[in-house]
């Protein structure tokens, strides 16, 4: 994705279905990071996109000598990375009057200026809230430009998908046929609740591998990669049920702090994975 495919959208300053939107994209962002820990695990890529839209402005100072720019512009960063406090990523869009970041910029955002997120597997879209939105606004022909410029199937209008249908035990998303030109019959809502309740797959088919892994190299379970993290952060900040479970079995500390001061529990609970800190409270941590 381009800036040319990533067009930009201008939505007034006060627009409470948007500000609705950008909730639901940050309640809903572990979702996203979850499927990035495992996409950085695979031999095989899976993911064809994935990024953040974040809310960006100007400090004081730069907006004090640009008065007529724009206060708030909402840009894609790609080479996502988050560590529980911060996500960064590569600015995609050119502002269009800010004047602190430029394409092509690594920049860092908090949490809060979160208001989209997107991924893309098998053609197919999941997230995009705001996208939805800003689809829903638009005539029939102007959607299908947008569409073909993402070159995604974003499927239809209102529906919004956190996963892959198949992780919920769901079967896998038909592509659109010539019935859905004639009002064909629509797709359900997904089950949030399903998908908070579910284990990724790849949770699920790493334990064996990863039981393995830590009983024929003990020492692999304190390892940490340049962050500090080692693999019992990872997996908290992934949501990993399975893979904490095996980690704290083979001795990993849940105690100890990554370089940015955050424990396994406090990773866990930046995105709010229940599970994980369950488990990691049982273990003292």
């Amino acid at each position: 994705m381009t800036n040319s495919e990533s067009p930009v959208f201008h939505t007034p300053a006060e627009d409470p279905e948007m500000e609705k939107a950008a909730a639901s994209a940050r309640q809903t962002f572990r979702f996203f990071w979850r499927e990035m820990s495992w996409e950085r695990r695979r031999i095989v890529p899976g993911l064809e996109l994935a990024a953040v839209k974040a809310s960006f402005s100007d400090p004081p100072a730069i907006r004090a000598q640009n008065p007529d720019g724009l206060d708030v512009e909402h840009m894609w960063l790609m080479e996502v990375d988050f560590d529980g406090r911060q996500l960064q990523g590569s600015l995609i869009n050119s502002p269009e009057s800010l004047r602190s970041v430029k394409e092509g910029d690594r920049v860092a955002v908090a949490g809060k200026q979160i208001c989209d997120w997107i991924y893309a597997i098998a053609g197919n879209v999941y997230g995009g809230f705001t996208v939805d939105l800003m689809r829903s606004r638009m005539g029939k022909g102007e959607r299908r430009q947008h569409d073909q410029a993402w070159g995604f199937d974003f499927g239809e209008v209102g529906i919004v998908n956190l996963v892959p249908p198949e992780y919920i035990g769901e079967a896998p998303a038909k592509k659109k046929g010539l019935l859905s030109y004639f009002g064909g019959s629509k797709s359900a809502p997904q089950d949030y609740a399903a998908v908070a309740a579910t284990e990724h797959p790849m949770s699920v088919n790493m334990r064996a591998s990863l039981d393995r892994t830590l009983t024929e190299k003990p020492g692999f379970v304190h390892d940490t990669d340049d962050r500090g993290f080692s693999i019992l952060h990872q997996l908290a900040l992934a949501g990993s049920l399975d893979g904490v479970d095996v980690c704290l079995k083979h001795g990993a500390d849940p105690k100890k702090p990554a370089q940015n001061g955050m424990t396994p529990l406090a990773l866990a609970k930046s995105l709010g994975w229940q599970k994980v800190m369950a488990r990691l409270q049982q273990a003292g941590g």
